[in-house]
Parts: structure tokens; sequence; C-alpha cells
């Protein structure tokens, strides 16, 4: 490669680096204008609702400032176990904690608004070996606006427990003429959380604005090694009844949206874990999801708002019941799809077409090889041979393709010495296509069955990241083959980077060698093959390479293994399988027979007759 195209190239990548900055730039510039004006708009919607209604315009104002505040309680430490009922000091007003636990979650609540005050999943850990809390104690805020005789936010009410057992909590607090109820029960051996908010002895007034306000906040907190890795893959999700898999907004990005439509879940995100809130009933409008990415020193991950509302149903206004469903628990497959309620789309796991390759093929090796594994890079290996010998047919056309395209090099070098010029491209054109037939060489024989092949690539591609069964396992150096395995790694960052993954880089090694193996296909003194030679040679790598540095060690280690096999395969063929003395033989006897004429090579010869015309004619113009 000379001079011109090392300094192209670096200019390309600077260029690249800095457009894609600003870019981010200009797109959290934008989110953050759309999340003021949907918050804005959600107290202007307030405001407008009191006044048609007893409630006097400040009163609403002032409301919605409480419904803002976030009400601070003291934190506990992560590993202390809650005893039901306990005190805390929360707003100046003794709440009690009652706790409900099953054999894999532990959720508490507080009297202060009625609401969850933490969710610990059990069987979990975080990296650093602390309770997995996702929801964390005093972060969390969970209330219902009631738009009856006066605006009322839960969170700001005092309930009273009513009822404990080890599964459910009743709890209560008077309204009007009547009260409030919720009731929570927890499923047993599941990560389900069932709910039911009760308007009892309100009458008639619960027509005049027969409606509840939904507002569910939480700050979930860093888990996972890598904040580049576990923030690229946390969102927040929402699922509409008739669509096939849920929106969402994040992967690293702020963001806010609003619908104006019935929704039938949302969905707090992390890379591993999620918190759903469901309506069977459906939201019948999303006031605002928003998600707010703190900063990398942060130990907390990111802060997510739902605000929306549910149509209440005032047939029988004595007790007027909404019923709403949670799950706090892992993003398993399996697990979420055993609800029956499409949870399992949170997991980003491709396209329709990608999809479908995922779910029928690679989890359901990957569930029927740890039956019998249990070491996940042993797992990996198996899936890997396993991926190669079933697209073997395809991957042996294109690479008995690449040995009789180099098997025609010094024939490919005489044809470009015969037409250096330019203007000779469409002669140099045809005569290739001439040799490639006398040599019964497709020219697409070693493009179209990679490109057949790329939606496998990707698959893994998805699937690695996603897949909770990695998390924290260790294989050789790696200590989580979910996360990056750093051997080296500082305290400073160069082009974004502040490790080096031994796997990535193995990774990026290999596919440089197989790319030199592969080289040869392309004759030296062609323009467009150098230039093809120098990306698949040096650029691809080193993009490879920056690309997997911060993913999942397994994604690094799956496409380490692929490039050794294919270049063991490559090199099989090429000693065993094509002869390339039989295509040169193959070859010089055609020299001097007529070749048969396909439809593409003579829709060529005649575009090469018009382009002599046309220069025929400027020439006399001139």
């Amino acid at each position: 490669m000379d001079k011109k195209s090392v300094i192209g190239f670096v200019l390309i990548f600077v260029i690249m680096i800095v457009f894609f900055g600003y870019q981010s730039r200009q797109v959290k510039k934008q989110q953050e204008a759309e999340a003021k004006a949907a918050r804005e708009q959600f107290v202007a919607d307030t405001i407008k609702r009191a006044q048609g209604d007893t409630l006097d315009v400040n009163e609403a104002q002032e409301a919605v400032s409480q419904q803002e505040a976030q009400t601070a309680v003291p934190s506990e430490d992560a590993s202390s176990q809650a005893i039901a009922p306990e005190s805390v000091a929360r707003d100046t007003v003794e709440a009690q904690i009652v706790t409900l636990s099953n054999e894999k979650l532990e959720v508490r609540f507080t009297t202060k608004g009625a609401q969850p005050y933490s969710a610990l999943i059990k069987d979990y850990l975080t990296y650093s070996k602390d309770s997995l809390f996702l929801l964390q104690p005093g972060k969390t805020q969970l209330g219902f606006t009631i738009f009856a005789q006066t605006a009322v936010d839960t969170r700001m009410m005092d309930f009273q427990v009513e009822e404990t057992t080890d599964s459910t909590v009743v709890m209560r607090a008077p309204y009007g003429a009547g009260f409030i109820e919720q009731r929570y029960a927890i499923q047993p051996d599941s990560y389900s959380v069932n709910q039911t908010l009760s308007l009892v002895g309100l009458g008639d007034a619960i027509k005049r604005d027969p409606h509840v306000g939904v507002e569910f906040d939480a700050t979930l907190p860093r888990m996972e090694k890598g904040y580049r890795n576990e923030t690229q893959y946390s969102r927040l999700n929402y699922y509409f009844p008739e669509d096939n898999k849920p929106g969402n907004i994040g992967n690293g990005r702020n963001g806010s949206e609003r619908f104006p439509v019935p929704i039938e879940w949302f969905a707090f995100q992390q890379q591993f874990f999620s918190a759903i809130m469901r309506a069977p009933e459906k939201f019948s409008s999303a006031e605002n999801f928003s998600i707010e990415f703190l900063p990398k020193g942060d130990k907390d991950l990111m802060h997510c708002n739902a605000q929306l509302k549910v149509d209440l149903n005032t047939e029988k206004t004595e007790r007027v019941d909404v019923q709403f469903e949670y799950y706090f628990g892992p993003n398993d497959y399996k697990g979420l799809k055993a609800y029956g309620h499409a949870y399992e789309k949170v997991i980003p796991l491709g396209g329709k077409i990608i999809g479908i390759f995922t779910k029928w093929v690679i989890i359901p090796l990957f569930d029927w090889l740890h039956r019998f594994i249990s070491n996940f890079g042993i797992i990996i290996l198996l899936m890997t041979i396993f991926i190669k010998i079933v697209v073997l047919p395809l991957a042996y056309k294109s690479y008995s393709s690449s040995a009789k395209m180099q098997a025609l090099r010094p024939f490919m070098e005489k044809i470009n010495e015969k037409y250096p010029k330019q203007e000779d491209a469409m002669k140099k054109q045809q005569e290739t296509m001439a040799l490639y037939k006398r040599a019964g060489v497709s020219p697409m024989g070693g493009c179209l069955p990679m490109l057949l092949q790329m939606p496998i690539l990707w698959a893994m591609f998805r699937f690695f990241p996603a897949s909770i069964e990695l998390r924290q396992q260790p294989f050789l150096w790696a200590e989580d083959l979910s996360a990056y395995d750093d051997v080296i790694h500082w305290d400073f960052s160069i082009l974004g980077m502040n490790h080096i993954s031994l796997f990535a880089l193995l990774m990026a090694v290999s596919m440089f060698f197989y790319s030199k193996i592969m080289q040869n296909q392309t004759a030296g003194n062609d323009p467009n093959g150098k230039m093809m030679k120098t990306m698949s040679l040096y650029i691809m790598p080193i993009m490879m390479f920056f690309i997997c540095n911060n993913l999942s060690a397994g994604l690094s280690y799956y496409y380490l293994l692929s490039n050794l096999i294919t270049m063991l395969e490559t090199w099989i063929i090429r000693k065993w399988v094509v002869d390339p003395e039989k295509v040169v033989a193959r070859v010089k006897e055609s020299e001097n027979k007529p070749i048969p004429k396909s439809k593409w090579q003579q829709r060529l010869e005649e575009a090469q007759k018009m382009q002599r015309q046309m220069q025929n004619q400027k020439q006399k113009r001139k």
C-alpha cells in the first residue's frame, strides 16, 4: 500500500470518527428537547383536567410537582434481609416495609404509597458479586393518579396493612367516602407479581374522569463488567397489541416517546434483566416514555420513566378493579416465552429472517448441548463446527471458485497487461469473462455463497451478547464470556479504548491471515484488485477488532473459531479437491475453439458497440 493510500484511509477514519461524534451530540440534544416537551405537555394536560373538575389550578400544579418529587428513603445494605413488617423513615412519616418472597424473587413493599420498595433477584449476582437488586431500595417510584373528588397521587398517601400472608399483602388508604386498596400477590417459583388496584365506595365521582394515571419511575443499577456493552443492550421497550415486536428507545442513547394509542406492556430492560409492567386490559395511552443513561463513573446505569393512562370500567361504581402484572427477572428466552405475552421479544435476536434462524436453530442447539456439557467454551466450539458442516455445501462452492481463480492468475495478468488503459475496460471485462467461461468458473461462485452465509454471522452477532447463559461463565483466560476479556487495560482512553480483548485481537489476526491466503485471487496489476486486497487484508481486521473489543468474549471466540475452521476448509479444498493443473489444461484446450456466448455476454458486446459509436461521434464533432 503506497503513501497516498495510507493518507487516504487515515483521513477517512478521522472523518468518520468526527462525523459520528457530531451526530451523537445532535441526537442527544434532540432527545433531551423531546423529553422536556413531553413533560411539559403532561403538566399542561393535568392542569387542563383539573380546570374541568373541582380542583383548583394551583392545587393541580402542586399535585404535579409532588408527583415529580422523589421521596427519599434511606438506603439499606444490599445483603441485608428485610423482616416484615419493619419501620423506615420516609418523608418524616413512619412507613412499614412488607416482604413477599419465593424461591427466585424477593419484593419489598412500603406502606407509603403502597408501592414496590425493592426487587431482589435471588439466583444472580452483579459483576462485583453483590446482591442483584433490579429495583433498588429508595430509587423506585410507582404511583397512580386518581381523578375523582380531588386529584390524588397514591405515592403521597399513607396506607395501612389490612392483610398479609407469605405470598400476598393488602393495603388500604381512605379516600373521599370510600378507600383505595392495593393488593399484591407473588407467584410461586416465578419472577411474577400480580396487583389489583381497587377504588371502593367512590360512587359516581369517578365517572367524571374515568381513568387512572400511572407513573413508574426507576433508576436501574450497573450490573455488568463493560459500561459500553451494557448500555448498548439496555433500553425501554413498549409493546402494541397488534405489532409483531416491541418498539424501543435507548441502546446507549437518551430518548423519549409518547403514544396516544393502546399499549399492552412496557419494560425497563437492562442487558440481562427486565422490569416489565403489563395491563391485561391495556393501557389506553402513553403520555411519556423516557430513558436517560448515567455517566460511566456512576454506580447506576440508567433512569427510566413511564407515564400512562388506564381507562376505568364504571358500570359498577361501588368497586372498580384495575389489574396489573409485573415481571422482575432475567431475560431468559424460554422463561419469558412461557408467560405467553411476547415478553421474550425484548431479547434482541435480529429481524424476521435472522430471528427465525436464531429461535429455531441456534437456541435449541445451544440448549441441547448444555444438557450434556457444562463448559460453555466447548459448547461454542461444537456449535461452530455444526454450523460449518451445515453451510459446507455453500462454502465449498466459494472455496473451490477461489482455488480456480488462483489457478487462473497468470492468464489474468496477461489480460491486464494487454489492456492497461482505462478506456479498454470493456474489452478487458469481455476477455476476462471469456476466460472464466473456458475454465468453467462462475464470477459469482465465490461471492454469492458468502453472501448467503451473512445471515448466520449476523445471527451469532445478535445471539452471544444477549445470551444470559454466558453471563459470568469463565473460559480459558476470560472470566466472563458475556463481557470483554481484557488481558491488558489502562486508565486513559485511546481511540475510545482503555483495554485490549485477547479474543478480539486473535480474531483480527486470524482474519488477517485468512485474507492473506485469499489475496492471490485477484491479479496484482488490477487497481481495483489492489484496493480490495488492502481493504480485506488491513482495514477489515482492524475494523472488526475495534468493533469486537468491547463486545462479549464469547462472540469474538466464535469468530476466531469460524476463521480457523474456514482456513482449514480452504486448505483442504485447494490441496486435494481442486487441481490447478486441470483448470489450466482446460483453458489451453479451449483457446482455439469458439465459446458459446451467454445472454449476458451478448448484452455486454452490444453495450461495447454502443460505447464505440458514441466515441466515434464525439471524435467527428471535434
